[in-house]
């Protein structure tokens, strides 16, 4: 319930302990730059990267992309969600170790990418609170987070995706020959992710076979379980699904199609930096028919992995199959991100589709 000013009450959650929590920060920066002031309060928890919750300035100013990304920065308070489900009261110390309320929450809007924040944890803690929040519950966050798991539901669900293998470094080193036997049955190339990452951290296209035990270190750095992943010739489309008002059918927005023109990959750099040898092409050049294939697999995977809120799906596109990639449950949301760059050639543009998010989060019985 709106406050007494009349204005919904939010907690915006960024940073967090993950590799991307830069991207986060200027996540966070984007929605605080458009969210509708007359209708919204904002509460900025930053997170930093040791996971502390702590109480930011309402200021998109220092949460920009640039050369560098931004970080949140322990400023010494500290900030301590409701106690139970019967109060929705946040409180913050102080740095000075003053305590003071800083009243009621109506919904959490954890814009928080990878581990420790995409995978379920902190929606498990919203949950212990009964505090209402955006996007996908911590069944979705946790199975979507994980590419193996992602993978095997989708696939038992008739969802066509890339042929894959899964493993560990216990698993190398107890039966290398066989795990190098059941990569080396995937061919060349081969793209080689951690299994509970995002943003294309931690990925490497391995075109020959002397380049795979490197890849699978850079992978292991930051996840314990790695996927090794067959490469699909296929244009990269992508599309943004939010989940349906009053229980009704997932929404799909068009299409958009990452173009890679010298770049292997649509990796960090071209994300986040601006690195040249990549067009963002929205919407993306579809015959109708297949749009509509497109958009009815991306609603089938979003109900497949029980979503919530949004999510982006990404697919290799053969020219006749439609290889689902992954399922991402809280997407880059950046003003210039693809998720609502698809949205706005949908014509919702991004304060509206940061008003639906947060009405979706309103309505949902977890």
């Amino acid at each position: 319930m709106p406050t007494s000013s009349g204005k919904i009450r939010v907690a915006l959650f960024f940073g967090g302990r993950s590799s991307e929590h830069g991207i986060s920060c200027a996540t966070a920066g984007g929605v605080l730059g458009a969210i509708d002031r007359s209708r919204f309060e904002v509460v900025p928890i930053g997170i930093t990267r040791d996971g502390v919750l702590t109480l930011q300035p309402d200021d998109a100013t220092g949460l920009t992309l640039g050369a560098e990304l931004p970080v949140v920065r322990d400023n010494g308070t500290r900030v301590r969600l409701p106690e139970s489900a019967a109060t929705r009261e946040f409180t913050v110390r102080e740095a000075d170790g003053t305590t003071r309320s800083l009243g009621d929450v109506d919904v959490a809007f954890p814009i928080l990418h990878g581990p420790f924040g995409e995978d379920g944890t902190i929606q498990g803690m919203f949950e212990l609170v009964g505090l209402p929040y955006v996007g996908n519950g911590v069944l979705a966050s946790a199975l979507a987070m994980d590419k193996h798991f992602t993978k095997t539901v989708l696939a038992a669900a008739g969802i066509e995706v890339a042929p894959w293998v899964s493993v560990t470094r216990a698993r190398l080193a107890h039966d290398g020959d066989l795990w190098r036997r059941r990569i080396a049955a995937l061919g060349l190339p081969v793209f080689v992710k951690p299994a509970r990452a995002g943003s294309s951290v931690g990925v490497t296209k391995v075109k020959h076979r002397d380049e795979l035990d490197a890849a699978l270190d850079a992978a292991f750095a930051e996840d314990a379980s790695v996927l090794v992943e067959q490469a699909i010739v296929g244009r990269e489309i992508e599309c943004a699904v939010l989940e349906g008002r009053d229980e009704g059918a997932p929404r799909v927005s068009v299409a958009g199609e990452i173009v890679l023109t010298t770049r292997e990959f649509y990796d960090f750099d071209a994300k986040y930096h601006d690195a040249p040898g990549v067009e963002l092409v929205c919407p993306a050049d579809l015959a109708e028919g297949e749009l509509a294939d497109m958009q009815r697999i991306a609603a089938r995977a979003f109900e497949a992995i029980g979503g919530r809120g949004l999510a982006r799906v990404d697919f290799f596109f053969t020219g006749s199959t439609f290889v689902l990639n992954e399922v991402n449950t809280m997407p880059g949301f950046t003003p210039i991100s693809m998720f609502p760059a698809c949205w706005l050639a949908s014509g919702v543009g991004y304060p509206e589709l940061i008003e639906e998010l947060i009405a979706l989060g309103l309505q949902t019985t977890r």
